[in-house]
């Protein structure tokens, strides 16, 4: 098989190499890679950033946001040949934590969880890989266009799922959300508030091109200016935060209203300060019964409700999320930055 490689923490390493092809375990799957996405935790693992081999070898095969085809499936697995599937990323960790005795991987409390492509654990970008069942999401068969969208909008689907149980301690009825950053994860924010009926403002730096045009045929309202001065015209009563931006976090948490609830998705470079009035915010926080929660990863629920989501929307507009699709052959284009005004990039694994 072909695979995509990079030694961690080495910039200039990636390169695909020719390996075995896999043999499935007892139980396991193997699947045809059919996509991979491709996010910034990728760029940061290629330039050397991020990113662990797994223990005893100095190459990591990259890619977490996977899209394969079943070839074969054992019995009593619950797939079939031919079938669409994604592979979960993040594996419980061996002591293992409450959380991940549990089943609630996504909330380990110890740091010692594997993903796939990210962490201790080789990843999807190859054109054969094996995963257990147990940890595969079948995906409608129209989505095989689109189906390397189903990572991030897990994130997104935990992230509304955050929202929607912490704002169930008492009476819940938002009505709009906002949600700040229209690149790939922002605008699957917004597809899924717009599928639980929201009235839904989505904000972004870019004036122009297809970030407004991709929130504007979602239904929602555009804007372009300042956090602060949004959120007092809108007042929403949910934001998910989705650009990493400290000034844009920050600004939004100052603006929350009564009972509202700000979930931040984003990493935020470390380095970056701003003078923030922190008793005031406090104040504000507590008087107004407002919450601000951070949310990372995805549990198997999340992956279904994701797959859900994509089966129910428009495969035009997703389609169009992707603004770049680059060959495998031409692996390094796909890590570069994205092209002005670009949204996602997906990297196919097929000949």
């Amino acid at each position: 098989m072909r695979a995509l490689t990079v030694v961690p923490g080495r910039e200039g390493s990636l390169r695909v190499e020719e390996r075995p092809d896999p043999e499935p375990a007892p139980g396991e799957l193997l699947v045809e890679g059919v996509a991979i996405g491709v996010c910034g935790t990728d760029r940061e693992i290629v330039s050397g950033a991020h990113g662990s081999a797994p223990p005893g070898g100095d190459r990591l095969l990259i890619g977490h946001e996977s899209l394969g085809k079943v070839r074969r499936a054992p019995e009593g697995s619950g797939f079939v040949p031919g079938e669409l599937v994604v592979g979960m990323v993040r594996r419980p960790d061996p002591v293992p934590c409450g959380a991940c005795a549990h089943g609630f991987v996504d909330m380990c409390r110890n740091g010692r969880y594997g993903e796939r492509g990210i962490k201790d654990l080789d990843g999807y970008a190859s054109t054969l890989w094996t995963v257990d069942p147990a940890y595969a999401v079948r995906l409608s068969p129209g989505l095989e266009r689109v189906g390397a969208l189903l990572e991030p909008t897990t994130v997104v689907a935990k992230a509304w799922d955050q929202v929607q149980r912490i704002g169930d301690r008492s009476w819940f009825a938002p009505e709009s959300v906002l949600v700040t950053g229209a690149g790939p994860v922002g605008l699957l924010a917004a597809l899924l508030g717009r599928q639980r009926g929201l009235t839904v403002h989505v904000l972004d730096r870019a004036e122009e091109g297809r970030k407004p045009e991709l929130a504007r045929e979602l239904g929602a309202t555009y804007h372009s200016d300042d956090v602060t001065a949004v959120m007092e015209r809108v007042r929403p009563d949910v934001v998910i935060e989705a650009t990493g931006a400290p000034s844009v976090a920050f600004g939004a948490m100052r603006s929350l209203g009564p009972y509202g609830v700000l979930c931040l998705t984003g990493l935020s470079p470390s380095g970056r300060t701003l003078r923030i009035d922190a008793g005031e915010l406090n104040t504000e926080l507590v008087l107004d019964n407002a919450v601000v929660v951070g949310s990372v990863n995805a549990h198997r629920d999340h992956f279904r409700q994701a797959a859900a989501a994509l089966a129910g929307g428009d495969r035009d507009w997703l389609e169009r999320v992707i603004t770049r699709r680059v060959p495998l052959d031409s692996f390094a284009d796909a890590f570069t930055e994205r092209e002005p005004g670009g949204v996602k990039t997906v990297l196919e694994l097929g000949s």
